[in-house]
């Protein structure tokens, strides 16, 4: 027998604890990477180095999340027959979970790296408005990882309008999928031809823009689709038993997201250094990267919540860092220059299990500081000026209420959530 996702007691929000955990394997596996690059390993430990030059891969975990759990407020409410998520608040919520804690990054390593100190007040303003992909062909140093995160508020705008196409007057899960093979279609087309012929004079980086992820994206709106028709029973019998079956073995989804990250450390997958590759290497890569981040992030919202793995993945110290991960991916790049700063170490001789550990500890505490001090009190300001609605808080109750007839099923629909999803990436 299967069963729910939590709910809280005092919003009815549907939870998918697993992917709390997820975010922070993502976040570690940039770090990872980070410093594996930074000690030269990539290149002098053979099938190990190509292996941790391909930890990237945490982007495409965190893109396939936000693809869910942001559109799934909107499939919740289209099955329930009410309007759209509002799309003002939306917009609040996102500037709130993101800026305040980049901008405290930004001003940090804007200030302190010695890189940085040549910047003028233009770049500045470009930097703060995470405008560099765009006009810049290197970002500043300490904020490199920061093309994922303008990539990902560049899907948070379009998110609402891209939801309104997708759904339209109600749910027809037949025009979503058709939308989703539209938009993976346009990304196919971006890497093998398109993103040339916006390259202009090298001064942006089209390759990092929001067109080059949309499998990514997509991927997560079509399994909060899913997700959403499963808790309704509206996938046809064989469908459902075949989602079951697949969710009831965690283990061979992650050992099938391995197995697409080894042929990702091949040359199929282009170089591990930083060289341009051919439209096919990018786009190979590109789609191994969304059957790993689409097979993790599946394993996280349909496996049995009393399984084994399941209560591994929602133990409260992983959920816990799961939350700090977004702090902990803006903030190590910066303690890498600090270390670097205070040791010495030189770049690309050697020393990555040191280094490793090193950021981690020190970048832990910075993300727990950062956390406590920036970002869980600029989120108690997410429902300003919200007004309650009866009709909604009715909704939330009967949703969350348990029943003989829900308890049973995997992925049960709940109340819509404003989840808080950790957008994170790399570039080195």
């Amino acid at each position: 027998m299967t069963s729910v996702p939590a709910t809280s007691p005092e919003t009815g929000r549907a939870d998918f604890p697993a992917l709390d955990t997820l975010r922070l394997v993502g976040a570690t596996a940039i770090v990872v990477t980070h410093t594996a690059f930074w000690a030269g390993t990539y290149t002098s430990a053979g099938t190990v180095g190509s292996l941790l030059a391909r930890l990237d891969v945490g982007v495409a975990i965190f893109f396939v999340l936000s693809g869910f759990l942001l559109s799934r407020e909107w499939f919740v409410r289209a099955a329930q027959g009410r309007p759209d998520p509002a799309i003002g608040r939306y917009y609040w919520r996102r500037v709130l979970r993101i800026m305040p804690v980049y901008l405290v990054t930004a001003v940090l390593a804007l200030s302190l790296i010695t890189e940085n100190r040549d910047r003028d007040a233009g770049d500045w303003l470009t930097t703060l408005a995470l405008l560099d992909i765009y006009v810049n062909p290197v970002l500043p140093a300490g904020l490199t990882q920061m093309w994922s995160l303008a990539t990902e508020v560049s899907f948070y705008l379009v998110l609402p309008f891209l939801m309104a196409v997708l759904i339209g007057r109600r749910l027809r899960p037949g025009r979503v999928v058709f939308g989703l093979i539209a938009l993976a279609t346009l990304s196919i087309a971006w890497h093998l031809g398109l993103v040339d012929l916006v390259r202009g004079d090298g001064s942006q980086a089209p390759r990092e823009w929001l067109p080059s992820y949309l499998i990514w994206f997509g991927l997560g709106i079509g399994l909060a689709l899913v997700q959403v028709m499963h808790s309704r029973d509206q996938l046809p019998g064989r469908w459902t038993r075949r989602l079951e079956a697949a969710a009831s073995s965690p283990g061979a989804l992650w050992l099938a997201a391995a197995g697409l990250l080894l042929v990702a450390s091949t040359p199929l997958a282009g170089p591990t250094l930083l060289v341009e590759p051919t439209g096919a290497q990018a786009l190979t890569k590109n789609l191994l990267y969304a059957g790993v981040g689409a097979l993790l992030v599946f394993s996280g919202v349909f496996t049995p919540r009393e399984s084994p793995w399941a209560r591994c993945m929602g133990h409260p110290l992983g959920r816990h860092l799961g939350h700090t991960s977004y702090a902990l991916f803006c903030i190590h790049l910066p303690v890498m220059h600090l270390i670097r700063w205070a040791t010495g170490f030189e770049l690309f001789n050697g020393g990555f299990l040191q280094l490793f550990v090193t950021t981690m500890a020190v970048s832990l505490i910075a993300a727990e500081l950062l956390y406590f001090g920036v970002e869980k009190p600029f989120m108690r300001l997410r429902n300003l000026g919200r007004s309650v609605d009866p009709a909604a808080s009715r909704a939330t109750s009967a949703m969350a209420a348990p029943s003989d007839n829900n308890t049973s099923r995997l992925g049960q629909l709940q109340a819509p959530a404003h989840p808080d999803d950790e957008p994170q990436g790399r570039r080195k």
